[in-house]
């Protein structure tokens, strides 16, 4: 590790891994949306940091699910060090959205020592639902639980009829994708994010993106993006209209998505986000009930991890963090 030398390399050179926020096609989507992707190699290890200005002149340095060489605290702080190098000078710190897998998501306070500190916020759900794909269609079902098999059944017996969608019909999706967020109270995107998710994803074998679409008589009720990359594919935003829900077709949707990654010889499904715990009161309950209903391993990692490398000019983006996230957890809520 002491040795190691980080690499700066092009976007093409970091794609087709299995871990797809350090892939380059995610720092082209990024590119258009206010941050500037940096690639590079780490030990042999894809390594995409993406910078962003902050106010007076600051910037943050960050690493989505990143790096995968995991390494002990002494290390990282000397890696996050030769990184801080590579990088603008205006660079305040570093935050890593470690990917590292934890034997229980109650390690991930203590996880680095100082300087490190645990950030205030965790940009991609630290916990998760993967999905082992190297057993047959049967095996995988027979993992599930009892009603996710029912509900499959159900939606199969009922009509739903899931397929592949094109461009063109991404905005129909967009559209039951906004009633969903006003429905369960999450925050999106805009409509031209999500077009240059897909658009990426058309441009190249791997990864690839395919809009999945569930309709009952021809109307369309639901939608997933799943981006197909390496041996894993990622369930990336789902979206379901308010009518027709009890044909539940975000189940088939799920199980077809399993199915089609497997043919295209996936591994992995990974359904990228749950609450770290089995909270009834969890605002999103719901959603933990019906991803682990579909089997597989809950995935604890390391949540972000911030590394100053400005100290000042840390500290008061702590304190403006801080206020935003109690603004908007506490009184816009």
């Amino acid at each position: 590790m002491p040795g190691a030398i980080i690499d700066p390399v092009s976007l093409e050179d970091i794609d087709g891994h299995d871990n797809l926020l350090q892939t380059g096609y995610w720092g082209r989507v990024k590119a258009d949306f206010g941050w500037t992707p940096h690639p590079f190699r780490f030990n042999g290890f894809p390594l995409l940091v993406l910078t962003r200005p902050l106010r007076m002149g600051q910037a943050i340095a960050y690493v989505p699910h990143g790096p995968l060489h995991e390494m002990e605290g002494p290390f990282l702080g000397l890696f996050a060090r030769n990184l801080a190098r590579q990088l603008p000078s205006n660079i305040s710190f570093i935050r890593f959205d470690l990917p590292w897998e934890l034997g229980d998501s109650s390690e991930r306070a203590s996880l680095l020592p100082a300087p490190f500190r645990k950030a205030g916020v965790d940009i991609q759900p630290p916990d998760t639902v993967v999905v082992s794909l190297k057993e047959d269609e049967e095996e995988i079902l027979a993992s599930m639980k009892r009603k996710t098999r029912y509900n499959i059944r159900l939606a199969e017996k009922r009509g739903v009829n899931v397929r592949t969608g094109g461009f063109g019909e991404l905005e129909t999706w967009y559209d039951i994708y906004r009633e969903t967020a006003e429905r369960d109270g999450i925050a999106i995107h805009s409509f031209e994010y999500y077009r240059k998710v897909f658009q990426e994803g058309l441009k190249r074998k791997n990864p690839s993106v395919r809009l999945l679409l569930a309709e009952v008589e021809g109307e369309i009720v639901a939608g997933n993006i799943v981006v197909l990359h390496g041996k894993r594919a990622t369930y990336l935003y789902g979206a379901s209209r308010s009518v027709k829900r009890n044909l539940m077709p975000t189940y088939l949707l799920q199980w077809e998505g399993m199915r089609i990654a497997r043919a295209h010889g996936c591994e992995s499904y990974d359904l990228f986000g749950i609450p770290p715990k089995p909270d009834e009161n969890h605002p999103m309950y719901g959603l933990y009930r019906f991803k682990i209903g579909f089997g597989g391993e809950i995935v604890s990692r390391g949540g972000c991890w911030d590394y100053p490398v400005h100290r000042t000019a840390y500290r008061g983006f702590r304190i403006v963090e801080g206020m935003r996230n109690y603004y908007y957890k506490r009184i816009r809520r």
